[in-house]
């Protein structure tokens, strides 16, 4: 059975919290994250990440969790994992109460709380964990947080443990910023017609261009990250999968604890 481990408050005042109104947080899961590209693709190469860890009874950890969807698809692929959720938004929460329910005492904890406060991981069951996970999450802080958030994530990490996190980054090239706008809505179009909803492409570009939680996303370049996961100690360190804004990044531990 699922508990509510912590009901940890935000020590920063940081711009996600826009995602505590549970209006976005309803606009993400009932048809935003239909939009996501290629979903597929991204939790493919995220699985074949996870199977390098030798662990044949992993630990997952899934930082800015949302509704546990990508935790799901990593307790669902790994049947004798356990694992771990954490995230800011209480509406977000409770749809990942819900999701993981059928896992059981497989989710040992869903826990409240904010990856860039201080001290967030001692809420956590455990202070180390086989595979860290993250989708979506991260470029919702300022970069100064991310990097001491890589450097956290590696010290939780155990011995050929990875970090796997599927990322909205930055691009130089404002065309790469057009098309995944065009791209993005183009997706949504669909799914909001297959709905009967009477939309034009038009009014979805401009929904996404007022979204309430856009200033809520401060990407920062790719090769930036993977120079900061390198510099901390991960290895093999690299960009697995990417289409215009998405990105697989990841790296591993080596080692001892």
């Amino acid at each position: 059975m699922l508990e509510d481990s912590n009901n940890q408050k935000s020590t920063t005042d940081t711009l996600w919290q826009a995602w505590q109104n549970p209006e976005v947080a309803d606009r993400f899961t009932a048809a935003v994250r239909n939009g996501v590209l290629e979903p597929e693709s991204h939790s493919e190469i995220m699985l074949r990440l996870l199977r390098q860890v030798p662990e044949e009874r992993p630990v997952v950890l899934d930082l800015g969790c949302g509704d546990g969807s990508l935790l799901g698809v990593a307790l669902n692929a790994f049947p004798n994992a356990r694992g771990t959720g954490l995230d800011g938004s209480s509406p977000m929460l409770q749809k990942a109460f819900e999701n993981l329910a059928s896992f059981g005492d497989r989710v040992e904890a869903i826990v409240q709380g904010d990856f860039s406060a201080p001290g967030w991981q001692e809420h956590l069951p455990r202070e180390h964990y086989d595979m860290v996970i993250s989708a979506f999450a991260i470029h919702h802080i300022p970069d100064k947080a991310k990097k001491t958030l890589y450097a956290k994530i590696f010290e939780m990490l155990t011995p050929g443990g990875v970090f796997v996190n599927c990322e909205h980054v930055a691009s130089s090239a404002p065309m790469v910023v057009q098309l995944f706008g065009e791209k993005y809505t183009e997706r949504l179009l669909v799914e909001r017609r297959s709905q009967n909803e009477d939309v034009s492409q038009e009014q979805l570009m401009q929904e996404y261009s007022a979204r309430p939680d856009a200033a809520a996303n401060l990407l920062a370049p790719l090769d930036i990250q993977l120079e900061w996961l390198r510099a901390i100690g991960y290895t093999n360190v690299e960009c697995y999968w990417k289409l215009l804004e998405l990105a697989v990044l990841a790296g591993f531990r080596s080692g001892k604890v």
